[in-house]
């Protein structure tokens, strides 16, 4: 995807909570966050939150609204298990708008249907999830929480273990493709989930890849 003039998409992405400060929020403090299935594209809902929400969904990676009406924060999901992990967060052109791209564990509507907007709003084609995304948001949750005894976080705390695994896993890969054996999708898969880690260790993330290979489609 290109711009009018050829030149890549403006990123509008918000990675940290510095980015938060150039959103334009309404005079309550809040902002609308439209919610999307990263997947699928279906829209699942709509709700608002305020900056203090967003922190807390950038550093837990799950999904965190304003409740209007009880004034609080809400996180979604934290009662019914129906939480919205976090892939991306995008501002709109004006900055007064956000679009929250997810991965659901469950309904997004209380009336338990799949979106908020009823039958018929949601793709009927059979979609197929996004398995490497869904990957990406257990490895940003690892590094946030770096549980005690996780092979993620040694990888994530020792850049020379990272580095050497991923050569590692990449030799194998090219050593089972080049004999002909049956575990060249096992291997693919340590690979994937090493590049990862590396990618999340140096700093930079799934996002950057997907708009990297969107400008080169392009």
């Amino acid at each position: 995807m290109t711009g009018p003039g050829g030149e890549p998409p403006t990123d509008r992405r918000i990675r940290t909570a510095a980015d938060l400060a150039a959103l334009r929020m309404d005079p309550d403090g809040l902002i609308p966050v439209v919610a999307q299935d990263s997947a699928t594209g279906n829209v699942l809902m709509v709700a608002w939150a305020n900056r203090a929400a967003l922190r807390e969904t950038l550093s837990s990676g799950e999904m965190h609204y304003w409740s209007r009406s009880r004034k609080e924060l809400w996180h979604k999901g934290a009662t019914s298990g129906s939480v919205q992990r976090l892939v991306s967060l995008h501002a709109d052109c004006d900055g007064d708008t956000l679009l929250a791209r997810v991965t659901p564990a469950g309904p997004a509507c209380h009336t338990g249907d799949p979106t908020c907007f009823g039958a018929g709003s949601a793709d009927s084609r059979e979609a197929r999830p996004s398995f490497v995304e869904e990957l990406w948001a257990v490895v940003e949750s690892r590094d946030r929480q770096r549980p005690e005894g996780s092979y993620t976080t040694r990888l994530l705390s020792d850049e020379n273990l990272r580095l050497k695994k991923l050569g590692e896993e990449m030799a194998e890969l090219v050593s089972e493709l080049a004999r002909g054996g049956d575990q060249a999708p096992g291997e693919a898969a340590d690979l994937i989930f090493h590049v990862l880690v590396a990618l999340r260790g140096a700093g930079w993330s799934w996002g950057d890849v997907e708009t990297e290979l969107r400008k080169r489609r392009g």
